[in-house]
């Protein structure tokens, strides 16, 4: 089995708390010091997504609300299409790829006329058909989907969907927990080996959205067949927000890169029997029956 060379994500979502001059740091820190291949926020319309109890009602976690009213939270933790727009050309600064999970149909139509490279469908719109015809029919970039909360016969009604649409050539899909953080004994990684039977010959690439503490998941993940690897991503796990605490820091998303880097080296074959390296510790350890 040859391991392709790995992408990370860097998850911004909303991290960036509503600010644009935090999400242009995000993104500088993430192309720069972790080394990234891609960041991701995301686009909802709060008004199309929510009915008029939900929008209304209090934030479930009030210490967490940037408003009266969980709408009112979610507004303004929204970034405008022209927002989006400063934000792909500044990640083109930086040679780092810009990406956005889309919620809804509107946001979808609205991520779309920006052409990024590709676009997610998170766990809680991947049953959207709408969204998904419209982006199968109006998009020609890739289209990554996660699989969390999501039941069999509800994945296969996507996949069949993007078959009739022709477009399984242009999916990733993505093994996911939906809970924030993810207990390791609910990452059932062995997911990702099962995705592959499934599907791994029908779609692009198979990937594994982490919401986990800590970074060996990924590795292991990585070492599964997962060649897409994305992580909440956060300059302050202590920050106002559900998302902090299960994000990781720069370090932590820097190392995550660093290793996926190196257990691409290690997944290998010997190609000879005694490696060139051995050679000389052969030379000077290996015991002969001659020097006895």
């Amino acid at each position: 089995m040859k391991y392709l060379k790995s992408k990370v994500v860097a998850e911004i979502g909303c991290n960036h708390k509503g600010d644009m001059e935090i999400a242009r740091e995000m993104i500088k820190i993430a192309a720069i010091f972790c080394k990234a291949d891609y960041v991701k926020f995301q686009k909802r319309n709060p008004s199309e997504l929510l009915s008029e109890e939900q929008y209304s009602n209090p934030h479930p976690n009030p210490v967490n609300s940037y408003g009266r009213t969980y709408g009112e939270h979610r507004e303004y933790l929204e970034l405008s299409l022209e927002q989006h727009r400063e934000l792909k050309a500044y990640c083109g600064q930086f040679g780092i790829g810009y990406s956005t999970s889309v919620w809804d149909i509107t946001s979808a139509k609205e991520i779309a006329s920006l052409s990024p490279d590709y676009i997610k469908i998170p766990s809680a719109s991947n049953t959207h058909e709408k969204m998904l015809i419209y982006l199968c029919d109006n998009y020609d970039g890739d289209i990554h989907l996660s699989l969390g909360m999501t039941l069999n016969n509800e994945r296969d009604q996507i996949i069949s969907l993007f078959k009739e649409k022709n477009r399984l050539a242009s999916l990733v899909l993505y093994h996911t927990t939906s809970a924030y953080p993810v207990k390791f004994e609910d990452l059932c990684l062995l997911e990702i080996k099962r995705l592959i039977e499934a599907f791994g010959s029908m779609v692009k690439a198979i990937g594994f959205s982490g919401h986990h503490l800590g970074i060996f998941a990924d590795v292991i993940a990585y070492s599964l067949g997962a060649t897409w690897v994305e992580r909440h991503f956060t300059l302050d796990r202590t920050w106002k927000g559900t998302d902090h605490a299960a994000s990781l820091e720069p370090d932590g998303l820097r190392r995550v890169k660093r290793d996926l880097m190196n257990a691409r080296k290690t997944l290998a074959f010997k190609n000879a029997e005694m490696l060139d390296v051995e050679i000389p510790g052969r030379e000077k350890l290996k015991w002969r029956k001659s020097a006895a």
